[in-house]
């Protein structure tokens, strides 16, 4: 396939990128480099002849227009987003113009390309969000998200992405646009923008500053491997039943605070620490978010029941794979130390 991937620079819009060139499928990469995107992410992805960029902005329609009629995808793999949490308590705005008026250009950007191709029946919009869209769980530790549960979003981001949902659907049942969607849990792994809990626990343990916690670490998060996502995602974009949502979990819940304390005991191992003390010695309980979700947990038996899909390493083998590349990768992570907002508390109220 030709595939049109929005926001293909960014963390999981990248392992996309990278896995769908790797099998053999073409890749358009739009992407409007905000602060968190990195072509170095897409650099070797970026050396195949079946690579190609546009640097434009979804909330742009002209330039969709424009890069519909030149590239002709046969799909849409749409993850240009706004996506920190924290960022959205401080300005929601950039949220509300990117999540949902970009989606919506993006919508009627297709909707003409499909419309004026003769509506072609292999066309695919496939929407990728989150599992926040669906507030949080009751305190029921047999309480899980399923494709069903009724959208309760607490945050800009998660309202913000709750809305593109909607519009992706009623695209869907009002002009018969062919979509997929799926939510996820939360991702991590490889080029992950220093700002989300993981590469900030990694970067701050080896720069000897406090890990901080928020709250008292209690909140529960499904944790799910990026490249595994993509390869998810891909499954879904091939054969996933149109109009269809799937939700895509990792199979693997942890407290913050465990989280935490995994990553400390692998650093440990990895790079002990010149003193000789623990790295969990540099954790540190802050203020906790504004409206910060309990708990979030995800019900994967349909993708896993209709498609086969399940993922591939458990949250302790993933966190080691990212600990060693973060590691082993330090020039790509100081080129991002100096952007906006890294290494700063966001999103106090």
């Amino acid at each position: 396939m030709k595939i049109l991937v929005t926001g293909g620079a960014g963390f999981i819009g990248s392992a996309v990128v990278r896995l769908a060139v790797a099998r053999g499928h073409e890749v358009v990469n739009l992407d409007a480099l905000t602060y968190a995107a990195c072509l170095d992410n897409v650099a070797d992805a970026a050396l195949s002849n079946l690579y190609s960029f546009e640097h434009a902005d979804i909330r742009d329609r002209a330039a969709l227009d424009r890069i519909f009629s030149t590239h002709q995808p046969d799909a849409v793999m749409h993850l240009a987003a706004e996506s920190h949490v924290d960022r959205s308590i401080d300005g929601p705005r950039d949220f509300i113009e990117t999540n949902i008026t970009g989606t919506y250009n993006m919508l009627e950007a297709a909707r003409a390309y499909w419309v004026q191709a003769g509506k072609p029946d292999t066309f695919r919009f496939h929407h990728i969000s989150t599992d926040e869209v669906y507030g949080s769980l009751p305190d029921n530790p047999s309480a899980q998200f399923t494709e069903s549960t009724p959208y309760d979003p607490r945050s800009p981001y998660s309202a913000s992405k709750a809305a593109s949902d909607h519009l992706v659907r009623a695209w869907q049942e009002t002009y018969g646009l062919p979509v997929v969607l799926t939510n996820c849990s939360n991702n991590y792994g490889p080029y992950h923008f220093p700002e989300k809990l993981i590469p900030v626990t990694i970067l701050n343990a080896l720069g000897g500053k406090p890990l901080p916690i928020y709250g008292d670490g209690s909140n529960i998060r499904d944790w799910l491997y990026v490249e595994d996502h993509a390869d998810a995602l891909l499954l879904v974009l091939e054969k996933g039943k149109l109009g269809r949502s799937y939700n895509i979990g990792g199979e693997n819940e942890r407290t913050n605070l465990e989280l935490v304390k995994t990553l400390c005991s692998i650093l440990d191992d990895l790079r002990p620490r010149s003193d000789g003390k623990l790295y969990a010695d540099q954790i540190e309980f802050v203020t906790d978010r504004p409206g910060h979700d309990a708990r979030y947990a995800i019900d994967p038996s349909r993708i896993r029941d209709e498609l086969g899909w399940r993922p591939s390493v458990t949250v302790e083998e993933g966190l080691r794979k990212t600990v060693k590349w973060y590691l082993d990768n330090e020039a790509w992570w100081q080129a991002l130390l100096n952007r906006d907002g890294v290494g700063k508390r966001l999103g106090t109220g």
